[in-house]
């Protein structure tokens, strides 16, 4: 029976691809597609990583892969100060050999999503992990676009209000905030996965030698080529004995819902603040008026997690 249709749209980092990498590893889902978003990287660089990972995993059948040449969005504060692991301390994929060809005519991201869920109207589940710049242009080519997914799961924003790209924004949305809002306070079915609800996952150390990954396995192989590396960058640029991935929480958010605690609120995004800009408001004051909007994540069983990133890569090492 096939699994359950996905578009991911990314800026990958390590976190992002070994989400994608969990994601097309997993029998219950169909990736058809991986498009890619200017963010933490260049939307060039993002679409080299995207075909790195495809690649190495190899899965029995390919996604397709959307092109961005979208820049990279820089923070004006100091990375260190952020928390984000930027590329140029990543480089790329850890100790991943980049595939640096790129296809002749390559299609467009926004373009991509538009023809798939046009093709299979309610049917795809678009999990977002980098900003939400992709997803405006794909309502601006079909505004139905929003209303023809299955669902929405947006990786971004803050939960608590405290940021990591400034004091009041996630990167996600800082990055490209008209778009965030947009997309974020459409009439539509999604859910907000809030930076600071998934850094409640990540591994040490011990748990990752606990995960037992096997060499020979596809997922394997690039597993041990991304995880100690960014274990060890998180320890030396971060100061951290463990790796936050909580991109994989917004995988998570799609396959084990059951993990979650969540509340329907009415959202919207800073655009003009000083201070502020790309910061993600929730109205919890219950006024009547105020009409829920998102589905918001608020609590992770981290433990679950893990439990389901264990069970892809015994079954990987399995295959």
């Amino acid at each position: 029976m096939a699994g359950k249709k996905l578009i991911i749209d990314a800026d990958p980092g390590i976190g992002d691809a070994v989400t994608i990498a969990l994601a097309l590893s997993d029998p219950e889902l169909d990736v058809i597609a991986v498009t890619a978003t200017g963010g933490t990287t260049s939307g060039e660089q993002s679409f080299r990583n995207l075909q790195t990972v495809v690649s190495l995993l190899d899965p029995g059948r390919w996604p397709r892969l959307g092109w961005s040449s979208a820049p990279r969005v820089t923070v004006q504060e100091r990375p260190e100060q952020t928390g984000i692991l930027q590329e140029d301390r990543l480089h790329g994929l850890g100790d991943c050999d980049l595939i640096q060809a790129i296809p002749h005519a390559p299609m467009d991201s926004a373009k991509l999503m538009v023809d798939l869920v046009r093709d299979n109207p309610g049917e795809i589940t678009l999990l977002t992990l980098g900003p939400l710049t992709n997803v405006e242009l794909a309502v601006d080519r079909h505004p139905e676009f929003l209303q023809q997914l299955q669902s929405l799961v947006c990786f971004g924003g803050s939960w608590s209000g405290t940021g990591n790209a400034t004091a009041a924004a996630e990167f996600n949305i800082y990055a490209d905030p008209e778009s965030a809002r947009q997309v974020l306070t459409s009439m539509s079915t999604k859910t907000l996965v809030p930076f600071d609800v998934g850094a409640q996952f990540g591994l040490t150390f011990d748990q990752y030698d606990a995960l037992e990954v096997d060499t020979f396995s596809r997922l394997g192989q690039f597993l041990c080529k991304s995880l100690p590396f960014a274990l060890r960058e998180s320890r030396n640029q971060l100061g951290r004995e463990s790796l936050q991935l909580p991109e994989v929480v917004g995988l998570a958010a799609i396959t084990c819902s059951r993990l979650f605690e969540r509340q329907s609120l009415h959202i919207d995004v800073e655009v003009a603040g000083e201070l502020t800009r790309g910061m993600t408001l929730f109205d919890r004051r219950g006024l009547v008026r105020r009409h829920p909007n998102i589905e918001v994540l608020t609590k992770v069983d981290a433990v679950g997690v893990r439990d389901y990133v264990t069970r892809l890569v015994r079954a990987a090492d399995t295959a």
